[in-house]
């Protein structure tokens, strides 16, 4: 069982972990949510608490509780710029189908 960065991803959290000032690591997790029924849930970790699994990639800690694992087992998490925009981008491969606007999933 992993969760993985790549190395854009990873300094993109670590800048902006040292922006905040704060903060042990990135919490990932998944919500019901939108048409396909599961969206990502991302933000910054000030705390570990003890159900959650921990998993380091590129010197980052990703912080995911239990209940989310099994929807997010073997993924990366990359971090991209195209033109003007930019953001994370979830390379799944548990994702059977995913939604026309791209916020949400199945497995």
């Amino acid at each position: 069982m992993s969760i993985t960065l790549t190395e854009s991803a990873a300094k993109h959290v670590a800048k902006n972990l040292s922006r905040r000032g704060k903060g042990v690591g990135l919490r990932l997790g998944v919500r019901t949510s939108g048409c396909s029924g599961l969206a990502y849930k991302l933000e910054y970790a000030d705390d570990i608490r003890p159900e959650d699994l921990r998993f380091e990639s590129h010197g980052i800690t990703v912080v995911i509780d239990p209940k989310s694992l099994p929807y997010l087992d073997g993924m990366e998490l990359d971090f991209a710029r195209e033109g003007l925009n930019e953001g994370f981008k979830f390379n799944n491969p548990n994702v059977k189908d995913a939604c026309g606007c791209g916020e949400s999933f199945n497995v």
